[in-house]
């Protein structure tokens, strides 16, 4: 559905009852497969584990678990009368099983080079922090932030995200460095006359829970209500709903692998060459004659059009490309952080003493540690092939 529009992430929801059927038996294969297609396909990998949903199931967490003795909870919302069985929480089995989960894939996953974020699921429908429409009561605050603090401590180098509905929930998680996640961009008045989620819900959301600095730290992710072709069909004002997801510095827009509607597509390109992070590589100044061994100084300056930092470390790299051999050198300089705005560096480069004597090009790369390979596209012409970017001649005396 998405043509050629480009997408840099792969997101995924799971039921706990797909990710540990049996006890113990994590779908470790599931995610390093997922991993795997991810990186083959330019993205990287999000996900979101859930523990109550909607669907025919009678369970969206594992039998076992329900077996071992877990209190629940039984529910019925608006899908023909079906029941649902929810853990209760509280239940010491639920959270010594439950974080149990997110340790593992912590262990296993955190830091992964293509593992784009985690979504701080587990609570709620679809693990989005609510009930609604259940009888259900929400796990206390305590244990929320319990539920938050086992993220926190599995997924130390991932980024994270909140989603924004629970007040408690993003006042601690952004305080934490997580960025927070909202489902429902767009939404004009399809729920009431009088009340909708961009109005009523997000500002002052944001403005309660101390978010509005978040996406320094943390992504901002949104997800459309219903999808843009419901836009389209209610007349809503989609440049407007646009320009206000980049006014709160998103990263990501999941339009739930929709469509986009007839006519909108110059608004998805203006909007995303301002999406995330955009670089802008401005100036390269450097001496065109070096000895092998020695070090040359690159002075370059950048500028980041977009309205939120990268939040991975993918490091530039230099490589010298002549008939005489190739070499990359990877540099320690991350672009994590690089806030929207002008940056300057100046880069001490070591020379590799085997190259022969004779005349090189410079190329750059902004490049993964998963391969080593460029993996980052910058916002200027000349893109090879392979990634990398032809800067200059060099000349090794």
């Amino acid at each position: 559905n998405l043509g050629d529009i480009p997408s840099a992430s792969a997101y995924y929801r799971f039921y706990w009852s797909q990710v540990e059927p049996v006890e113990g038996g994590i779908a470790f294969a599931m995610f390093d497969s997922l991993l795997a297609r991810a990186h083959n396909a330019g993205q990287m990998l999000a996900f979101r584990i859930m523990c109550a949903g909607t669907n025919r199931d009678y369970m969206h967490v594992p039998a076992w678990l329900k077996e071992k003795g877990c209190r629940g909870y039984e529910y019925t919302r608006g899908d023909g009368g079906v029941k649902h069985w929810v853990p209760d929480m509280e239940d010491p089995l639920f959270q010594e099983a439950h974080f149990r989960l997110i340790r593992e894939l912590g262990r296993r996953y955190d830091g992964h080079p293509d593992l784009d974020l985690v979504d701080i699921g587990t609570v709620g429908l679809w693990g989005e922090w609510h009930m609604s429409g259940t009888g259900v009561e929400m796990p206390t605050e305590a244990t929320r932030l319990k539920i938050i603090d086992v993220y926190l401590e599995a997924f130390p180098k991932t980024p994270k995200v909140m989603l924004i509905g629970d007040e408690p929930g993003m006042v601690y998680a952004v305080k934490n460095s997580c960025g927070w996640r909202a489902d429902c961009l767009g939404d004009m008045g399809g729920f009431s006359d009088t009340w909708n989620h961009m109005e009523n819900m997000y500002p002052p959301q944001v403005e309660k829970t101390g978010a509005a600095d978040a996406w320094k730290a943390g992504p901002v992710a949104f997800e459309t209500c219903w999808t843009m072709q419901k836009w389209q069909d209610e007349n809503w004002n989609i440049p407007y709903i646009l320009d206000y997801a980049l006014d709160f510095h998103a990263s990501y827009l999941n339009n739930k692998s929709s469509k986009v509607p007839e006519g909108t597509r110059p608004l998805i390109d203006n909007m995303l060459a301002r999406l995330g992070y955009r670089l802008v590589l401005k100036r390269v100044e450097y001496d065109g004659a070096v000895s092998p061994g020695g070090t040359v100084t690159i002075s370059s300056s950048w500028e980041n059009t977009g309205v939120a930092p990268p939040y991975h470390d993918f490091y530039l790299a230099w490589r010298l490309e002549g008939d005489n051999g190739s070499r990359t050198i990877q540099t320690d300089t991350s672009i994590k952080g690089w806030l929207p705005g002008p940056l300057n560096l100046e880069q001490p480069v070591v020379i590799p003493g085997s190259l022969p004597k004779g005349d090189y090009t410079l190329l750059l790369g902004v490049i993964s540690t998963s391969d080593g390979e460029p993996w980052v596209k910058l916002a200027v012409e000349g893109r090879r092939g392979d990634g990398w970017y032809s800067i200059g001649p060099v000349r090794l005396k």
